[in-house]
């Protein structure tokens, strides 16, 4: 097997780069409204989800084109990566210290007004990544061995 193996190999590898696609949007469509109909309330708040969601569209390219030997792999790590410190980070203090963010971003409370699904995407994405790495072969069947006659 060739050590290239994108980041879509395999039906779960689409899956994934789908629900990467669908937060993306939906991250997107929500700071977007936010930033240009109400950016005064909550300017803070409302970037920092714009950020998210720009952070959630490369890494759904990224992992979309990914293992097809032009460097999307590495930008899909440190979207990830980013997401990942993003998400533990901005969860944290939006639990700890609450008066930091007049009003909820997507990595608020772990992403809790998403389902925590921003809290588990990130380590699903750097497991893929793992998975698929670059010189890692793909199980295949047992080998077959010469019988000893």
């Amino acid at each position: 097997m060739s050590d290239e193996r994108p980041t879509t190999s395999g039906g779960f590898g689409r899956l994934l780069v789908s629900v990467y696609g669908i937060l993306a949007l939906a991250a997107l469509g929500r700071s977007s409204y936010q930033v240009l109909t109400k950016l005064a309330e909550a300017p803070a708040a409302y970037l920092l989800s714009l950020v998210a969601a720009v952070v959630y569209v490369v890494a759904t390219v990224a992992l979309a084109l990914g293992g097809r030997g032009t460097g999307w792999r590495g930008v899909a790590w440190g979207a990830v990566v980013v997401e990942a410190a993003g998400v533990l980070t901005v969860g944290t203090l939006s639990v700890t210290h609450p008066e930091y963010f007049a009003e909820a971003t997507v990595w608020s409370g772990f992403g809790q007004g998403y389902g925590y699904v921003p809290l588990v995407l990130p380590f699903v994405g750097l497991w893929w990544l793992w998975h698929t790495r670059p010189g890692r072969t793909a199980p295949e069947s047992a080998p077959v061995r010469p019988t000893e006659a």
